[in-house]
């Protein structure tokens, strides 16, 4: 038998007002994504402004810029920036010497990073921990104009390194002016100053480890180390694999304050790299069209860089980043 229809069915004034319920909602939840649109505005600005807005300037690459005469009256040339700089010898200098800090620097950095994180995870006290933490953190925070006028002192030739040597019967080492030895203080001081800042993330992941796995370890007889390597290890590689691959696209941006702080011209050969070269060329000689073609030179070849190491992740590790 069929029922009421005035039971089965809201009535009109129901139904009108279950409508404006949902309209009241629907604005609710366009008032609160326009509250977050407005918040990441200024941030939106600020990347147009200091990064896209740039970007016109890429064209002097492919000019012979005069700044008199603008970006649009000054002499196309096509590739003859490109065809200038890679028949420099310096500029390829600084590409292997950049090449060879920067591979060092990640490689040495990640696998320093990861050792210290675990320590710190595997600390039982926790004033140690933060201890160690604040301690290894505030490097990063200091300017290389700080970091770099401490170790000039340290490591000149009346510097406390030096006398150190003397002191056990060591001749003197001139460490800022020796091309040699130049690429691993630039190498060294870097760790010393970016290691413990690199850490946040890996204890951000060691956190997120599943603790019952360490339990059902250690009732199997699991020593520390073992736990260390099948469980830990393990389960943050995802981070390690998206650092690693991040760090592919800065392979050609050695910190060019560092070396703009710490190197002279005795250490041309070793310590110069792109972005000091593009430096000397654009400011120092005002070869605006040569510097600005080396700097899309660098960025092409970290493009390269990242996507094969992002290929490679997810060839070998079935991990993908973009």
């Amino acid at each position: 038998m069929r029922s009421d229809p005035v039971q089965d069915y809201p009535v009109k004034g129901e139904a009108l007002s279950v409508r404006k319920g949902i309209a009241t909602q629907d604005s609710l939840r366009r008032r609160g994504r326009l509250s977050l649109h407005l918040m990441i505005f200024p941030a939106i600005v600020l990347l147009l402004v200091f990064s896209y807005g740039p970007m016109l300037g890429l064209v002097m690459a492919f000019q012979k810029f005069v700044p008199a005469k603008g970006f649009f009256n000054s002499e196309w040339v096509g590739w003859a920036n490109f065809e200038y700089i890679f028949k420099l010898p310096g500029f390829w200098n600084a590409v292997r010497n950049t090449l060879f800090i920067s591979i060092v620097e990640i490689v040495i950095g990640q696998v320093l990073a990861i050792v210290v994180a675990l320590f710190i995870n595997e600390a039982k006290r926790n004033w140690y921990t933060k201890s160690v933490q604040t301690i290894i953190y505030l490097p990063h925070f200091l300017s290389w104009v700080i970091v770099g006028g401490i170790f000039l002192d340290l490591l000149g030739m009346d510097g406390l390194v030096n006398r150190l040597l003397q002191a056990i019967g060591i001749n003197p080492v001139y460490f800022m002016g020796n091309s040699k030895i130049f690429p691993w203080v630039l190498i060294i001081t870097h760790l010393w100053k970016e290691v413990g800042f690199a850490t946040i993330v890996y204890l951000a992941a060691l956190v997120g480890v599943d603790q019952g796995l360490y339990e059902a370890a250690e009732i199997d007889g699991a020593s520390r180390l073992k736990r260390i390597w099948y469980i830990t290890l393990p389960s943050i590689l995802p981070t390690i694999l998206l650092v690693a691959v991040l760090n592919m696209g800065s392979i050609m941006s050695v910190s060019a304050d560092q070396v703009m702080v710490m190197y002279n011209p005795l250490v041309y050969s070793t310590g110069d790299i792109i972005d000091s070269f593009v430096f000397r060329m654009g400011v120092k000689q005002s070869q605006y069209s040569v510097a600005a073609a080396a700097g899309i030179f660098k960025s092409v070849v970290s493009l390269i860089f990242i996507s094969t190491a992002n290929y490679a992740a997810n060839r070998f590790a079935n991990h993908r980043i973009f």
